[in-house]
Protein backbone atom coordinates (compact mmCIF):
# COMPACT_ATOMS: atom_id res chain seq x y z
CA UNK A 1 0.00 0.00 0.00
CA UNK A 2 2.85 2.34 0.60
CA UNK A 3 3.54 1.82 -2.91
CA UNK A 4 -0.06 2.81 -4.36
CA UNK A 5 0.18 5.85 -1.98
CA UNK A 6 3.62 7.19 -3.17
CA UNK A 7 2.67 6.32 -6.59
CA UNK A 8 -0.73 8.66 -6.30
CA UNK A 9 1.23 11.33 -4.42
CA UNK A 10 3.22 11.25 -7.29
CA UNK A 11 0.88 11.22 -9.89
CA UNK A 12 -2.07 13.71 -8.71
CA UNK A 13 -2.45 16.35 -6.16
CA UNK A 14 -4.62 14.50 -4.44
CA UNK A 15 -4.75 15.34 -0.59
CA UNK A 16 -3.23 11.77 0.34
CA UNK A 17 -1.77 12.97 4.11
CA UNK A 18 1.95 12.58 4.92
CA UNK A 19 3.91 12.52 2.27
CA UNK A 20 5.59 8.53 1.41
CA UNK A 21 9.14 8.15 0.45
CA UNK A 22 8.98 8.02 -3.48
CA UNK A 23 11.36 4.99 -3.38
CA UNK A 24 8.72 3.04 -2.38
CA UNK A 25 7.04 3.43 -6.14
CA UNK A 26 10.18 3.91 -7.76
CA UNK A 27 11.20 0.22 -6.59
CA UNK A 28 7.75 -0.59 -8.45
CA UNK A 29 7.26 1.63 -11.19
CA UNK A 30 5.23 -1.49 -12.89
CA UNK A 31 2.24 0.08 -10.56
CA UNK A 32 1.62 2.90 -12.97
CA UNK A 33 -1.71 1.93 -14.29
CA UNK A 34 -2.98 1.66 -11.18
CA UNK A 35 -2.81 5.09 -10.83
CA UNK A 36 -4.67 5.39 -14.52
CA UNK A 37 -7.42 3.78 -12.81
CA UNK A 38 -7.98 5.98 -10.25
CA UNK A 39 -7.28 9.10 -12.14
CA UNK A 40 -10.09 7.65 -14.70
CA UNK A 41 -12.14 7.24 -12.63
CA UNK A 42 -11.96 10.33 -10.77
CA UNK A 43 -12.49 11.84 -13.77
CA UNK A 44 -15.29 10.16 -15.41
CA UNK A 45 -17.56 10.31 -12.12
CA UNK A 46 -18.99 13.73 -12.75
CA UNK A 47 -18.70 13.48 -16.49
CA UNK A 48 -21.03 10.89 -16.64
CA UNK A 49 -23.80 12.97 -15.34
CA UNK A 50 -22.89 15.77 -17.65
CA UNK A 51 -25.42 15.15 -21.04
CA UNK A 52 -23.92 17.66 -23.35
CA UNK A 53 -21.18 15.44 -24.97
CA UNK A 54 -19.17 18.70 -25.84
CA UNK A 55 -19.12 20.35 -22.53
CA UNK A 56 -18.18 16.73 -21.06
CA UNK A 57 -15.48 16.55 -23.19
CA UNK A 58 -14.10 20.14 -22.08
CA UNK A 59 -14.98 19.39 -18.61
CA UNK A 60 -13.33 16.14 -18.44
CA UNK A 61 -9.83 17.81 -19.67
CA UNK A 62 -9.96 20.43 -17.29
CA UNK A 63 -10.18 18.03 -14.64
CA UNK A 64 -7.28 16.03 -16.27
CA UNK A 65 -5.60 18.51 -15.83
CA UNK A 66 -6.73 19.40 -12.45
CA UNK A 67 -5.92 16.15 -10.94
CA UNK A 68 -2.40 15.42 -12.58
CA UNK A 69 -1.47 18.97 -11.34
CA UNK A 70 -0.42 19.49 -14.80
CA UNK A 71 3.19 17.59 -13.99
CA UNK A 72 2.72 15.34 -17.25
CA UNK A 73 1.09 18.22 -19.97
CA UNK A 74 4.01 20.90 -18.70
CA UNK A 75 6.14 17.54 -20.07
CA UNK A 76 4.37 17.38 -22.93
CA UNK A 77 5.32 21.37 -23.63
CA UNK A 78 8.80 20.86 -22.52
CA UNK A 79 9.18 17.87 -25.34
CA UNK A 80 7.44 20.21 -27.67
CA UNK A 81 10.36 23.12 -27.32
CA UNK A 82 13.09 20.38 -28.08
CA UNK A 83 11.05 18.35 -30.82
CA UNK A 84 11.18 21.88 -32.68
CA UNK A 85 14.11 23.25 -31.83
CA UNK A 86 16.65 23.40 -34.63
CA UNK A 87 20.73 22.34 -33.93
CA UNK A 88 22.59 19.48 -32.48
CA UNK A 89 21.76 17.42 -29.33
CA UNK A 90 22.86 19.93 -27.28
CA UNK A 91 20.80 22.76 -28.58
CA UNK A 92 17.56 20.50 -28.50
CA UNK A 93 18.51 19.49 -25.16
CA UNK A 94 19.15 22.91 -23.64
CA UNK A 95 15.42 23.90 -25.49
CA UNK A 96 13.60 20.79 -24.09
CA UNK A 97 15.18 21.79 -20.10
CA UNK A 98 14.43 25.59 -20.21
CA UNK A 99 11.71 26.69 -18.07
CA UNK A 100 10.49 29.26 -20.42
CA UNK A 101 7.82 28.15 -23.09
CA UNK A 102 8.70 28.48 -27.07
CA UNK A 103 6.29 28.36 -30.21
CA UNK A 104 7.07 24.33 -30.11
CA UNK A 105 5.63 23.80 -26.58
CA UNK A 106 2.48 26.10 -27.35
CA UNK A 107 1.72 24.12 -31.01
CA UNK A 108 2.17 20.34 -29.62
CA UNK A 109 0.10 21.62 -26.82
CA UNK A 110 -3.03 22.82 -28.71
CA UNK A 111 -2.76 19.70 -30.69
CA UNK A 112 -2.57 16.95 -28.13
CA UNK A 113 -5.02 18.72 -26.21
CA UNK A 114 -7.22 19.42 -29.54
CA UNK A 115 -7.18 15.49 -30.17
CA UNK A 116 -8.23 14.60 -26.90
CA UNK A 117 -11.04 16.96 -26.99
CA UNK A 118 -12.03 15.84 -30.55
CA UNK A 119 -11.84 12.24 -29.34
CA UNK A 120 -13.31 13.09 -26.03
CA UNK A 121 -16.53 14.14 -27.99
CA UNK A 122 -17.03 11.67 -30.39
CA UNK A 123 -16.60 7.87 -28.40
CA UNK A 124 -19.49 6.67 -27.31
CA UNK A 125 -18.82 6.45 -23.76
CA UNK A 126 -16.86 9.59 -22.54
CA UNK A 127 -16.65 7.73 -19.05
CA UNK A 128 -14.91 4.24 -20.34
CA UNK A 129 -12.65 6.33 -22.89
CA UNK A 130 -11.12 8.29 -19.96
CA UNK A 131 -10.59 5.26 -17.96
CA UNK A 132 -9.05 3.21 -20.77
CA UNK A 133 -7.06 6.52 -21.84
CA UNK A 134 -5.46 6.91 -18.92
CA UNK A 135 -4.79 3.58 -18.15
CA UNK A 136 -2.91 3.38 -21.99
CA UNK A 137 -1.37 6.78 -20.82
CA UNK A 138 -0.30 5.20 -17.56
CA UNK A 139 1.49 2.02 -19.78
CA UNK A 140 3.12 4.67 -21.85
CA UNK A 141 4.85 6.21 -18.69
CA UNK A 142 5.79 2.48 -16.97
CA UNK A 143 7.15 1.46 -20.53
CA UNK A 144 9.86 4.74 -20.99
CA UNK A 145 11.23 4.31 -17.34
CA UNK A 146 11.68 0.89 -17.54
CA UNK A 147 13.39 1.13 -21.32
CA UNK A 148 14.36 4.79 -21.94
CA UNK A 149 17.82 5.46 -21.16
CA UNK A 150 18.18 9.62 -18.96
CA UNK A 151 20.40 11.80 -21.04
CA UNK A 152 21.12 13.51 -17.42
CA UNK A 153 20.25 13.54 -13.92
CA UNK A 154 17.24 14.21 -12.99
CA UNK A 155 13.52 11.87 -12.16
CA UNK A 156 14.07 9.55 -14.95
CA UNK A 157 17.50 8.65 -13.68
CA UNK A 158 16.24 8.26 -10.61
CA UNK A 159 13.10 5.96 -11.28
CA UNK A 160 15.56 4.23 -14.08
CA UNK A 161 17.88 3.00 -11.44
CA UNK A 162 14.92 1.10 -9.83
CA UNK A 163 13.15 -0.44 -13.31
CA UNK A 164 14.17 -3.54 -14.29
CA UNK A 165 13.27 -5.10 -18.15
CA UNK A 166 10.25 -6.94 -16.84
CA UNK A 167 8.28 -3.80 -15.24
CA UNK A 168 6.20 -3.24 -18.79
CA UNK A 169 4.91 -6.85 -18.78
CA UNK A 170 3.77 -6.55 -15.29
CA UNK A 171 2.56 -3.10 -16.41
CA UNK A 172 0.49 -4.99 -19.38
CA UNK A 173 -1.31 -7.28 -17.33
CA UNK A 174 -2.17 -4.51 -15.18
CA UNK A 175 -4.02 -3.22 -17.99
CA UNK A 176 -5.75 -6.24 -19.04
CA UNK A 177 -9.05 -6.22 -16.92
CA UNK A 178 -10.12 -3.15 -19.38
CA UNK A 179 -11.41 -5.86 -21.45
CA UNK A 180 -13.77 -6.27 -18.41
CA UNK A 181 -15.54 -2.59 -19.62
CA UNK A 182 -18.62 -2.10 -21.85
CA UNK A 183 -16.72 -1.89 -24.56
CA UNK A 184 -16.21 -3.48 -27.87
CA UNK A 185 -13.05 -6.03 -27.74
CA UNK A 186 -11.57 -4.28 -30.90
CA UNK A 187 -11.38 -1.13 -29.53
CA UNK A 188 -9.46 -2.73 -26.24
CA UNK A 189 -7.41 -4.52 -28.55
CA UNK A 190 -6.54 -1.28 -30.10
CA UNK A 191 -5.94 1.09 -27.42
CA UNK A 192 -3.19 -1.98 -26.16
CA UNK A 193 -1.40 -1.85 -29.83
CA UNK A 194 -1.62 2.44 -29.29
CA UNK A 195 -0.06 2.58 -26.50
CA UNK A 196 2.51 0.39 -26.78
CA UNK A 197 3.64 1.95 -30.03
CA UNK A 198 3.58 5.43 -29.13
CA UNK A 199 6.24 5.05 -26.06
CA UNK A 200 8.43 3.11 -28.68
CA UNK A 201 8.16 5.68 -31.37
CA UNK A 202 8.89 8.44 -28.44
CA UNK A 203 11.59 6.17 -27.55
CA UNK A 204 13.18 6.05 -30.89
CA UNK A 205 12.68 9.85 -31.24
CA UNK A 206 14.35 10.93 -28.38
CA UNK A 207 17.04 8.78 -28.55
CA UNK A 208 17.97 10.13 -31.78
CA UNK A 209 17.29 13.54 -30.80
CA UNK A 210 18.49 14.09 -27.62
CA UNK A 211 20.48 10.87 -26.68
CA UNK A 212 18.11 9.42 -24.21
CA UNK A 213 15.01 9.61 -22.13
CA UNK A 214 14.14 12.30 -19.13
CA UNK A 215 10.88 13.40 -17.25
CA UNK A 216 9.72 15.44 -19.79
CA UNK A 217 9.66 13.11 -22.41
CA UNK A 218 7.65 10.69 -20.07
CA UNK A 219 5.29 12.94 -18.90
CA UNK A 220 4.85 13.83 -22.86
CA UNK A 221 4.12 9.89 -23.31
CA UNK A 222 1.11 10.16 -20.75
CA UNK A 223 -0.23 12.79 -22.99
CA UNK A 224 0.13 12.03 -26.29
CA UNK A 225 -0.59 8.18 -25.69
CA UNK A 226 -3.91 9.16 -23.44
CA UNK A 227 -5.04 11.39 -27.01
CA UNK A 228 -3.93 8.78 -29.50
CA UNK A 229 -5.67 6.19 -27.44
CA UNK A 230 -8.78 7.65 -27.45
CA UNK A 231 -8.82 8.89 -30.75
CA UNK A 232 -8.32 5.01 -31.78
CA UNK A 233 -11.47 4.65 -29.75
CA UNK A 234 -13.49 7.01 -31.52
CA UNK A 235 -12.53 6.11 -34.69
CA UNK A 236 -13.61 1.96 -34.52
Amino acid sequence: MKSIHSLLQFTTVLPLGKPQDLEYFARRSYLYPLAGYVIGALVALPVYFIANQTIAAAVAVALLILITGAHHFDGLLDFGDGLMAHGDKEKRIRALTDRNVGAGAIALGITVTLLLFAGLQEVASIACALIIGEVCAKFSMAFLTAYGTPFHEGMQMYLHQFAQQGFPVISFLLCLPLFLMPVAPVKIFAALILMTICPVILLVISKRLFGGVNGDVVGASNEITRALVIIGIALL
